[in-house]
């Protein structure tokens, strides 16, 4: 696995050279484990969890920001030392912990938002193609492999809306719709909060998705008052990844391999 490029390694300076004081942040799917039909197929390499392990020796955080809940993104990732935000922000999983730490009331709107998925027919969905992944209180309607992506997308944004006249929020990403409890949760609260909780002073974000803009967004702003000193915002590429990712980014990568040679220039740097 080669090192980032030499306009990446100037771009990570400042978090190399600082370690105790640098947040390493990331997704999860499409950043660290390729995108798969079946999310629970979804797999991190040993080398990438090598990575984030030698990593998080060195660095103040390293963090996990999904739309997994947090055990489940912990499983998947299978670095312990590391922090997990799970279901977009809304749960917590730090290093050494068991139990979760939960945003107040989201898990008492998991029996609503199920109530309003169990209505939608589940055969009618099958045929379109479209599969459904309970998360807690927030459902996804996968359309990847939808024999016919523009019905499965039509039919969704019927569901979509009726989800809001419901009282539900949504939030469409890499062929995925979700339904979600309407709370503030969002990537970019939880970067943060973790910001903050750590006291860092430099961080870097990796994603692919709509969701990771809200991140990208949100340490920008933090650098723009002086909470933090140097922001990295780097774009995991791909074809169905938003426009706006390659606009807003500091760096573009290539794919799961791109980052990972990233994360290796991260862990080479810090042992100098």
């Amino acid at each position: 696995m080669p090192l980032a490029p030499p306009e990446a390694q100037s771009l990570l300076e400042p978090l190399v050279a600082v370690p105790e004081r640098a947040a390493v942040l990331c997704d999860i799917d499409g950043t660290l484990a390729p995108i798969v039909a079946r999310p629970e197929d979804a797999h991190v390499s040993e080398e990438t969890a090598r990575l984030l392990a030698r990593i998080a020796r060195r660095y103040r955080l390293v963090a996990c920001v999904s739309g997994r809940p947090a055990s489940e993104a912990r499983r998947l990732v299978g670095v312990g030392s590391l922090v997990y935000a799970g279901s977009h922000g809304a749960e917590l999983l730090l290093p050494g912990e068991r139990g979760v730490r939960v945003q107040p009331g989201f898990r008492e709107w998991e029996e609503r938002v199920r109530r309003f998925a169990d209505r939608v027919d589940r055969a009618a969905l099958r045929l379109l193609g479209i599969r459904r992944e309970d998360k807690g209180p927030i459902v996804a309607l996968h359309w990847r492999t939808a024999p016919d992506t523009q019905r499965a997308r039509s039919e969704l944004e019927r569901l979509a809306a009726e989800a809001e006249e419901a009282g539900l929020a949504t939030h469409w990403g890499r062929k995925v719709l979700e339904l979600r409890p309407p709370l503030p949760i969002g990537k970019d609260r939880a970067v943060s909060e973790l910001v903050e909780r750590f006291g860092v002073r430099s961080a870097l974000f990796g994603g692919d998705d709509a969701t990771d803009l809200d991140a990208f967004r949100a340490l920008r702003t933090l650098h723009e008052r002086g909470a933090l000193d140097h922001v990295v915002l780097v774009g995991v590429h791909s074809s169905e990844g938003p426009s706006e990712l390659a606009e807003e980014a500091d760096l573009l990568v290539d794919g799961v391999g791109g980052f990972a040679s990233l994360l290796r220039t991260l862990a080479e740097g810090s042992d100098r």
